[in-house]
């Protein structure tokens, strides 16, 4: 398999993948940190993938989503975009809705 088919099946191993620089608990960029904090804030539950553990990763998910920078959000195998786009959906209030039409379960955060 190549590293392509390798991502492929992670972008489609779960709901919401988040391909990121470090981990939710101990994000390694801002940027990386800011789409985990939103996810969480909203409830999203979600797959990391550190990229940094990988430099097949880090460059081959890059290639794939032909997006240049990490971290990068798949919803059910879409790609959604980086922080900038995650972060401006969450502003404006589309990002808990677009969730919910894709048949992502939002957690109630009372619950944790």
């Amino acid at each position: 398999m190549s590293i392509r088919d390798d991502i492929d099946a992670i972008v489609k191993s779960g709901d919401v993948v988040l391909f990121m620089k470090g981990s939710p608990q101990f994000p390694q960029c801002g940027f990386s940190g800011q789409v985990v904090q939103i996810l969480d804030h909203v409830g999203v539950p979600f797959k990391s993938i550190n990229v940094l553990e990988s430099d097949a990763v880090r460059q081959g998910i890059k290639d794939y989503a032909n997006w240049p920078t990490i971290p990068q959000l798949y919803v059910k195998g879409e790609f959604i975009g980086g922080c900038d786009i995650v972060r401006e959906m969450f502003q404006s209030g589309e990002l808990v809705p677009f969730m919910e039409e894709k048949g992502i379960a939002i957690r109630d955060k009372a619950i944790g």
